[in-house]
């Protein structure tokens, strides 16, 4: 499956929406960013994924001052595969009230729907070594 120019621009905008609406407290708006029955994945925190969109939200408030001031998307990358699915990976950098920052990656999977791009499931990975936490002998 071949991706149109102006399809991968506009999921990029997707993946970079995400951060602006959560750093402006816009969690009424994440249906312009996830699908309904969105699988949010952060395991690689210790929690359980999160289903739906309604559980999002109410992770992030939840979370409340903990959530970082500010979310950066980068190195966005967007992948069709033959089998018809949109994949999406990308780095992020969030930071805290107190200015540490920490990093993750994000996996989406991405689908069209009547409304537009949306992610349909996201991996949440945390940076924790560098260089993936290979050594020189893997």
């Amino acid at each position: 499956m071949a991706l149109a120019l102006e399809d991968r621009l506009a999921i990029t905008e997707l993946v970079s929406l995400h951060g602006h609406l959560v750093d402006d407290g816009s969690l009424g708006r994440l249906a312009e960013v996830f699908t309904s029955d969105v699988v949010y994945d952060l395991t690689d925190f210790g929690q359980e994924p999160l289903n739906g969109l309604l559980a999002v939200r109410e992770a992030a408030w939840a979370l409340g001052a903990a959530n970082p001031v500010a979310h950066h998307v980068t190195n966005v990358v967007v992948t069709a595969s033959p089998d018809g699915l949109v994949r999406v990976r990308s780095k992020g950098l969030g930071i805290r009230a107190d200015g540490t920052c920490g990093s993750v990656s994000y996996e989406d999977t991405v689908v069209r729907t009547a409304e537009g791009w949306r992610i349909s499931h996201r991996k949440v990975s945390v940076r924790r070594a560098p260089l993936g936490g290979m050594t020189r002998s893997d």
